[in-house]
C-alpha cells in the first residue's frame, strides 16, 4: 500500500481560496482578526481531510468541527464484557438521549482501571470530552480527581454532595411500596437478600426496607438478613440455599425482598431446586426494576426507577439541562411499583 499523501497548508489554502499565511494562523489558534466564518471553514476542511501536523492546536478547533462526546465510566469491578442488566439499560438510555442531542457516548474504562494518569489522558484537548457520567458508586478520591479535570460530571445511582450532579431513583419510596404490597398480601415475616456489601447503595436500600417495615410495626429478623459481596443471580441462589437450614422454623419468612431483580431471580431458581413454589410457598420481590420485572415466565415484582430513564436523565444533566448556575443538582426520579407474578397472597 502506498503511504497516505501528506496534506499541506499550501494545498488547504489553494482549495479554500485563501492565503497560506491565513491557514497557518487559523490552525495555530489565532482567531483574532480572522472572519469567524473563514476561521470555521478552514478548521472544518482541515479536519475533514485528516490534516494533523505537529504543533497543530487541537484545542482551538471550533466546536462544529469536532465530534461531540460524553464519556462514561463504570464503577469497579464492573466491565463492559460482564453482563449487567441494570447498568446495561442505563447505558442504553444514555446513548439514546445523547444521540438525540447530537452527541455520542464514549467508554473511558472502569474505576479500577483508570489511574490519575490515564484519566488525565482522556482530557487531552484532542479528545474534546464535553462531560463524564459515572455509572455506580466509586471511591470519593477517584471522583475528586475526576472533578478536578472537569466540572461536568454526573453520578448515576450514587451521590457526592459538593462534588457533582447526580441522578438516583427514590429508594425510600420504592421500598415502602414493595413492603406495603407484601403486607397487603398477608406477609408479615419478611427477609432480606442483600448484595454489593459495603456499597452505600446497598446500605440505603436495606435502611429503607427496615424503615418501611417499621412503619407497619414489623422488623427484619437478623437471622434472615443476608448480605453478600456481589448482586447477581448466582448469589441470589446462594443466599437462599444458605437459608434453607432454617426452613422448618416457625419464624421462617413467607416473603423475601432482594437487593435487585437479578438476586430475586436467582433466589427463585434456588427455591425451585429445593422443591418450593414461587409465589405459592414463598413470595419474592425486588428493591429495583429491570427487564426481569416485565419479561420472562417469572416476572419479578419490584419498585424502582427504570434504568433507561436514569440514563436519559443523566444525559440531560451532563448537557446542562435544568442545571443551576451555581451548585449541583441531585435529581431523584420516582420509583413506581411494578407487580409481577413472583408475589402472591399468603397461604
Amino acid at each position: 500500500m502506498r503511504p497516505k499523501k501528506k496534506i499541506s497548508q499550501t494545498q488547504l489554502a489553494k482549495e479554500l481560496g485563501v492565503s497560506q499565511a491565513l491557514v497557518s494562523l487559523a490552525l495555530n489558534g489565532r482567531s483574532a482578526g480572522i472572519n469567524p466564518d473563514t476561521y470555521k471553514r478552514i478548521w472544518e476542511h482541515a479536519v475533514a481531510l485528516g490534516y494533523l501536523p505537529k504543533g497543530m492546536r487541537v484545542e482551538s478547533t471550533p466546536d462544529s468541527a469536532r465530534a461531540k462526546q460524553i464519556g462514561f465510566i463504570l464503577r469497579a469491578p464492573l466491565r463492559l464484557y460482564i453482563p449487567s442488566t441494570y447498568f446495561g439499560h442505563v447505558q442504553h438510555g444514555l446513548h439514546q438521549e445523547l444521540e438525540e442531542h447530537g452527541y455520542r457516548a464514549v467508554y473511558l474504562g472502569a474505576e479500577d482501571e483508570l489511574t490519575p494518569e490515564k484519566l488525565r489522558k482522556h482530557f487531552h484537548p484532542s479528545h474534546h470530552l464535553s462531560g463524564v457520567i459515572v455509572l455506580g458508586e466509586v471511591a470519593r478520591p477517584f471522583m475528586e480527581e475526576l472533578c478536578r479535570l472537569t466540572r461536568r460530571v454526573v453520578a448515576v445511582s450514587a451521590r457526592y454532595p459538593g462534588l457533582c450532579h447526580s441522578v438516583l431513583g427514590n429508594e425510600s419510596e420504592g421500598l415502602t411500596e414493595v413492603v406495603r404490597h407484601l403486607f397487603n398480601l398477608g406477609h408479615e415475616r419478611i427477609g432480606w437478600l442483600g448484595g454489593n456489601a459495603g456499597l452505600g447503595r446497598h446500605d440505603a436500600r436495606l435502611a429503607a426496607c427496615k424503615a418501611a417495615m417499621g412503619q407497619i410495626g414489623l422488623k427484619l429478623n437478623p437471622r434472615y438478613t443476608v448480605v453478600l459481596k456481589e448482586a447477581d443471580r448466582a448469589e441470589g441462589a446462594e443466599a437462599m440455599h444458605g437459608l434453607m437450614k432454617f426452613a422448618r422454623r416457625a419464624d421462617f419468612p413467607t416473603a423475601f425482598v432482594a437487593y435487585n431483580t437479578g438476586m430475586a431471580a436467582g433466589a427463585a431458581m434456588g427455591l425451585q431446586r429445593e422443591g418450593w413454589k414461587v409465589p405459592g410457598d414463598i413470595s419474592l420481590a425486588s428493591a429495583d426494576v429491570s427487564r426481569l420485572s416485565i419479561e420472562g415466565a417469572l416476572r419479578i415484582t419490584g419498585a424502582g426507577t427504570s434504568p433507561d430513564k436514569l440514563g436519559e436523565a443523566a444525559a440531560r444533566l451532563v448537557l446542562g439541562e435544568g442545571v443551576p448556575a451555581e451548585g449541583y443538582t441531585d435529581l431523584v426520579l420516582p420509583a413506581p411499583l411494578v407487580i409481577g407474578n413472583s408475589t402472591g397472597p399468603l397461604k
